[in-house]
């Protein structure tokens, strides 16, 4: 068993997206390579209306596929096919663009205002660019959960982990996408494929990860109910974690316990071409989706 090393820690980074919505980007037009297969990840939450209501009116997508994550309020959203729907808390929808799709995705927060919601994107490979779009949108009743003996709570959103197998299915880059709350001081270890590229992305409480280069023996400096507890290199909200090659991720859990998310998928590999929402492998194909925006052809193109 090897631990991953941790490649990398940092903070989400405020941006604005849409229409004028407020969010938290982890990554995102940066080195494709970095987490491939996943392009971009962004953490929306605000208890603001002003702050989201606008949303992301129509917008392409070509190429790629969204992941929709909502813990908090409702995503309203629609397409250039005809599909609508409503994302609850808890819900999440898996989105295919492929060969394209218009689409338009509208927040509204909960009775006291609140929203809250995680959107990645993943890359499709070469073979797939052209597929027909589909989505599964899945109801947060739908998604298994896993309490351990110790109070570990794990929501299997995709892929298989603990004996569960997520709802999500047939996606390209075989991901693992996992909900993970360890309580305070707590110590955990997570298998994850020595083939996928991992990250974590810290969105309550706080937690330390087990780094390879780091000396077994650290000394460690505060007990939290009972627990040694290090409390150097606490990655707290907003942090992500990007990890190099390993079969296990160890977290120990801060004060407050920690909430995260703990993502995998197989590396695509393959040269990217990036236009905003349109991500293709040359740039003559992103020539050719604009084309088809101008043209009126766009959705015609999966035919």
């Amino acid at each position: 068993m090897s631990i991953r090393p941790i490649l990398e820690t940092r903070s989400a980074m405020p941006t604005m997206e849409g229409a004028g919505v407020h969010l938290h980007r982890a990554f995102g037009f940066q080195d494709p390579t970095e987490l491939d297969p996943f392009l971009l990840f962004d953490d929306f939450r605000n208890e603001d209306p002003r702050d989201y209501m606008r949303g992301f009116p129509w917008h392409p997508h070509r190429g790629i596929e969204t992941i929709t994550y909502v813990l908090a309020g409702t995503v309203e959203h629609g397409d250039s096919l005809g599909n609508t729907g409503r994302l609850g808390a808890g819900d999440v929808q898996w989105m295919t663009a492929g060969s394209g799709i218009l689409h338009q995705e509208m927040p509204q927060g909960n009775a006291k205002g609140q929203m809250h919601g995680f959107q990645l994107w993943g890359n499709l490979p070469s073979s797939l660019k052209m597929t027909a779009p589909r989505y599964q949108d899945v109801k947060g009743t739908e998604i298994p959960e896993v309490i351990d003996d110790d109070g570990t709570v794990v929501r299997v959103v995709v892929g298989s982990f603990w004996g569960k197998t997520g709802p999500v299915d047939g996606i390209a880059a075989d991901p693992q996408y996992l909900d993970v709350s360890v309580p305070a001081g707590l110590k955990k270890t997570f298998k994850i494929d020595t083939y996928r590229r991992a990250f974590a992305y810290v969105f309550e409480g706080s937690a330390s990860f087990a780094d390879a280069s780091r000396p077994s023996g650290v000394r460690l400096e505060k007990e939290v109910m009972g627990r040694e507890v290090n409390i150097r290199d606490m990655s707290g909200d907003r942090t992500l974690v990007r990890f190099g090659t390993g079969d296990e991720v160890t977290v120990q859990a801060g004060p407050q316990g920690v909430r995260f998310l703990l993502i995998s998928g197989a590396p695509i590999e393959e040269p990217v071409a990036w236009h905003g929402p349109i991500v293709m492998n040359t740039e003559d194909e992103i020539r050719k989706a604009i084309s088809d925006l101008r043209n009126g052809t766009f959705i015609a193109a999966q035919h």
